[in-house]
């Protein structure tokens, strides 16, 4: 299993459409935007090469350096099967 943390959503999301829109968004849509776009491009990418498997976004979830925390809110945001 691979577990992948973005921590600069903010900073992609303004570079995209702006530092005035990225401050009326909240980061917890910042991070949904980006998450959903880094799924599909690997989606993409692991597809062209043949890879089969399953990627899901999932809140409750926190990584700090080599220690995984698991919350009691601990949900599938997102999940697609490749």
């Amino acid at each position: 299993m691979i577990v992948l943390k973005i921590s600069n959503a903010s900073e992609v999301v303004a570079s995209k459409v702006g530092k005035f829109l990225e401050r009326l968004t909240p980061d917890s849509i910042d991070h949904a935007t980006v998450e959903d776009q880094v799924i599909k491009k690997m989606i993409e990418n692991l597809a062209a090469e043949g890879i089969k498997g399953e990627i899901a976004a999932i809140n409750g979830l926190d990584l700090e350096g080599e220690d995984l925390s698991v919350h009691k809110e601990l949900k599938v945001r997102k999940h697609s099967t490749f």
